[in-house]
């Protein structure tokens, strides 16, 4: 990944994260902890003359081994660009890269509030599998998030 990339993706991330509706997280990142991430799963940018205008990256499970094919991932998308089909771009060409490295299932956790992040999940086949109630609090307020799952490969029936 180009250090370039990180710098755009931690302004994309960082922006989110003061929006308050992604992200349990509140402390900014920086370019190492970008290039960190990916040391730990795929991370694929979407670009516009050069600029990164989203990113979705992938995240271990769990380390126990009969979870190895299972992956979490993270999606975020400029605001200047958000609706205008980056989202369902990336989702798209993460999915074939998840297959590809012989994932079968494929999940996140999403503020019930954020609507257009569901929308764009469930178009691509994603499933609303439950709430976790509660989940963790964010600026002193407990949430909840709904769990989304995808089968992929040879899991599909």
């Amino acid at each position: 990944m180009e250090t370039e990339d990180c710098k755009e993706i931690v302004i994309i991330y960082n922006d989110a994260l003061d929006e308050r509706i992604a992200t349990f997280n509140t402390e900014h990142i920086d370019a190492d902890t970008v290039l960190k991430w990916s040391d730990k799963g795929a991370i694929l940018v979407a670009t516009s003359n050069e600029n990164v205008i989203g990113f979705v990256r992938s995240y271990p499970y769990s380390e126990r081994l009969c979870y190895l094919g299972i992956a979490e991932f993270s999606i975020y998308v400029s605001s200047k660009q958000r609706g205008k089909g980056v989202g369902g771009r990336l989702i798209s060409d993460f999915l074939e890269v998840l297959i590809s490295e012989g994932k079968w299932k494929v999940l996140s956790r999403v503020f019930p509030e954020n609507r257009p992040s569901l929308s764009l999940l469930i178009r691509h086949g994603f499933r609303e599998v439950g709430t976790y109630r509660n989940h963790a609090t964010l600026n002193g307020v407990w949430r909840d998030v709904i769990i989304v799952e995808r089968l992929l490969g040879k899991s599909v029936k």
